[in-house]
């Protein structure tokens, strides 16, 4: 009977064990640059990172018209033309209204507005466990999409896109 107990526990540990060990593998990220669209010079990266079911975002740009920016996620890949419409319309799986992140009704892509210092730099963080990265969910999957800045910034109301002015850098969030 000690012996079975005995194994038993064993067994259990070795699970948890490698349980623990596949959570701390789950990481995944992905490091992006931005090109300079519209004629403008914008250049900055951005970074996704994936951890316990939830997604950390983090843009950093330089080159910048001081004042409120919008960034969103696009429909695709595709920043080869001049202007970035080659990137397509906001990415949207669930098919609903443009507006503010975490309102009712909003796209999946819309990100929001940041600020760019007198020097033409800002930053925008974001967390969520609506992305992920990879996992073949089309509602949730970023892989194969673009990041988008604006000139301007997003109304929040304007459909089906904000009003948020011309795409200055675009990123294709690819591996």
């Amino acid at each position: 009977m000690k012996k079975i107990i005995l194994s038993t526990v064993v067994i259990v540990a070795v699970i948890i064990g490698c349980k623990t060990n596949s959570n701390s593998s789950d990481t995944k990220k992905l490091n992006i640059r931005f090109e300079s669209k519209s004629n403008s010079s914008v250049s900055g990266n951005a970074s996704f990172v994936e951890k316990n079911g939830s997604v950390y975002f983090v843009a950093n740009l330089a080159g910048l018209k001081p004042g409120i920016h919008a960034i969103h996620i696009h429909e695709k890949s595709d920043c080869s033309a001049a202007d970035g419409s080659s990137a397509g319309g906001h990415w949207n799986p669930t098919f609903k209204n443009h507006g503010k992140w975490g309102a009712a009704s909003y796209h999946k892509g819309d990100i929001g507005n940041f600020t760019a210092n007198a020097q033409g730099e800002g930053t925008i963080t974001l967390t969520t466990a609506e992305w992920c990265i990879g996992c073949g969910d089309a509602t949730k999957d970023i892989l194969g999409k673009g990041l988008i800045v604006h000139e301007g910034a997003d109304d929040f109301t304007s459909q089906p896109s904000g009003n948020a002015g011309a795409r200055v850098a675009c990123s294709a969030i690819i591996k």
